[in-house]
């Protein structure tokens, strides 16, 4: 069995919920409507995301996610998998799972990627998840990794420091990366150095830097799900032929038309009322090259 050649497919391993929009729900439609198809294995299901307090549901076991794992590769298409997209994992048992399954793949389509965006912990909210996930990250996702998406408050966990500029950022992305061909994409950034009311997205690469800046959207809350949707958008735009400043400038954009399109006292990105700013978002920011 082959996948359909017509457009790149993405196993995406993230969390679902029923009701609302974050881990898996907030990923796979923005990828849809990107044109990219999308193969989703949930690493929790709960009934609403976390952001509610109350929720119901099941954290899944490595088990499950590898018997899953297996029945894809029983059908002969891992080769086909142009990319490997993880995201909340309820526990840190299967981030062994997400690696080998991100390996297998790699090795028979070497153009594959593995994107890992490590959800654990934003300003506010603090850590929300099992204490051991951090660690998991840290020893092990970004090493294996082609490309890293956290917030401002999870690279800083992942690096241990506190970013003060952000040329301190750049320099401390590239001590983790090294040489490589990785690239790490900071979202959410508030170094002192940038203005007030403005917040920026910072992507670096050994040889390269870009920061796209804009407004801050005052939201309470604001709404859950908008770092899976940033990523699922950047990895769509790259995989659909946008080099990696285009994209990084189109999924600024299309999530601050998201968040700014969000109902007051709303939760949750509206993906389907706003939809079209996945595709043509009205207003694009500077894309500064900045090292």
């Amino acid at each position: 069995m082959t996948l359909s050649a017509s457009a790149p497919y993405v196993l995406s391993v993230q969390s679902h919920v029923a009701y609302g929009h974050a881990g898996n729900a907030a990923a796979v439609f923005p990828l849809q409507r990107l044109g990219v198809e999308v193969l989703p294995v949930h690493t929790v299901q709960f009934s609403n995301h976390t952001g509610y307090g109350a929720f119901r549901g099941q954290v899944f076991e490595a088990a499950h996610l590898e018997e899953v794992f297996l029945g894809l590769e029983e059908r002969g298409i891992l080769g086909g998998i142009s990319a490997v997209l993880s995201g909340y994992m309820g526990d840190a048992s299967i981030g062994n799972a997400i690696i080998t399954i991100a390996d297998k793949i790699r090795a028979l389509n070497p153009d594959a990627i593995y994107v890992c965006d490590p959800v654990f912990g934003d300003v506010g909210r603090g850590v929300f998840v099992r204490p051991d996930i951090p660690d998991y990250y840290r020893a092990h996702s970004l090493a294996a990794a082609d490309i890293i998406t956290p917030n401002q408050f999870e690279f800083e966990c992942l690096m241990n420091t506190t970013l003060d500029s952000v040329a301190d950022a750049i320099a401390k992305a590239r001590a983790l990366i090294g040489d490589s061909g990785k690239t790490v994409i900071i979202t959410s950034l508030m170094t002192p150095d940038i203005e007030p009311g403005q917040l920026a997205t910072l992507a670096v690469t050994a040889q390269h830097a870009w920061m796209v800046r804009t407004p801050v959207i005052e939201r309470e809350p604001l709404p859950n799900g908008m770092g899976d949707a940033f990523t699922a958008i950047l990895l769509g735009r790259r995989l659909m032929g946008k080099a990696l400043p285009h994209a990084l400038q189109l999924a600024t954009a299309s999530l601050y038309k998201l968040v700014d399109a969000t109902p007051s006292g709303s939760r949750d990105l509206p993906l389907i009322d706003a939809q079209d700013s996945i595709v043509d978002p009205a207003e694009t920011f500077e894309l500064q090259e900045i090292g």
